[in-house]
């Protein structure tokens, strides 16, 4: 099920583990420094870009770093 929060939840734990605040995770993922604040205040994203950002953690996860248990990772097919 896609949830708006298992987003937030993945981008705030991909800052905290590779040291970055929000716009820089927002600028990264969606190439707009804004978007993410935009989301966590209520602005809307397509299931494409959803998934799209969510491919991209997967990605390029922060070595180390454990992945939110609450948000099922994509595959590293799907998010190749």
């Amino acid at each position: 099920m896609l949830n708006i929060e298992h987003l937030i939840t993945v981008a705030d734990e991909y800052g905290r583990a590779a040291q970055v605040e929000e716009k820089t995770v927002s600028s990264r993922v969606f190439q707009d420094s804004k978007k993410l604040g935009a989301i966590r205040a209520g602005s809307d994203i397509t299931v494409g870009r959803y998934n799209a950002a969510l491919a991209w953690f997967s990605t390029n996860w922060p070595d180390g770093a454990e992945w939110p248990h609450a948000v099922q990772r994509p595959s590293a097919e799907v998010a190749a």
